[in-house]
């Protein structure tokens, strides 16, 4: 079994996917890992589609124009509702999008865990996205997020080469 860390560093943006289904127990998996993200106040202002269908996979390819991403056969459309995110009382501030950004990390994490891959796509139309799925005006789409098979392969100690090291972003103490 991976370690956590193991399972970080061995987790990466794939761009190519056997498009082999994935078992409904791995998805569950997946989905579990993100609902039991925290949140900030526990607010949980997630919702997440799953789509998997052929028919509806064609139709989610419009919003992303990459031939790798045709490939997936599951994406997960991770979607934040602001009317229930919590906002920060001394400036407003809107936690929705960084209760989003832990809840997907948790299933990259998870879905690494069982062998498969995922990718981060935050660079998609989110107003194609909202129409078709849907959504009402409080709901954001902020992650596509891939699901599948990688085809490829990833050495799990290229972080020493393409990560910062600590010394460059840690500081202890008040300055």
């Amino acid at each position: 079994m991976m370690s956590f860390l193991d399972i970080a560093r061995n987790r990466y943006s794939c761009r190519n996917y056997d498009t082999k289904p994935v078992e409904e127990e791995k998805l569950s998996l997946v989905l579990e890992a993100g609902r039991v993200a925290p949140s900030a106040v526990n607010f949980q202002p997630w919702y997440f589609y799953v789509i998997n269908k052929a028919d509806d996979l064609s139709k989610l390819h419009q919003v992303y124009h990459r031939d790798w991403f045709r490939a997936a056969p599951c994406v997960i459309v991770i979607c934040g509702d602001h009317s229930l995110a919590w906002k920060r009382k001394s400036d407003g501030k809107d936690h929705c999008d960084i209760d989003a950004a832990i809840t997907t990390d948790h299933m990259t994490l998870q879905a690494t865990e069982l062998g498969l891959a995922t990718c981060w796509i935050c660079n998609f139309d989110p107003v194609l996205t909202s129409q078709l799925l849907g959504l009402p005006d409080h709901m954001e789409p902020m992650v596509l997020l891939p699901l599948g098979y990688p085809l490829d392969t990833v050495n799990a100690e290229r972080h020493g080469e393409k990560r910062k090291p600590l010394a460059e972003i840690v500081s202890y103490g008040i300055n």
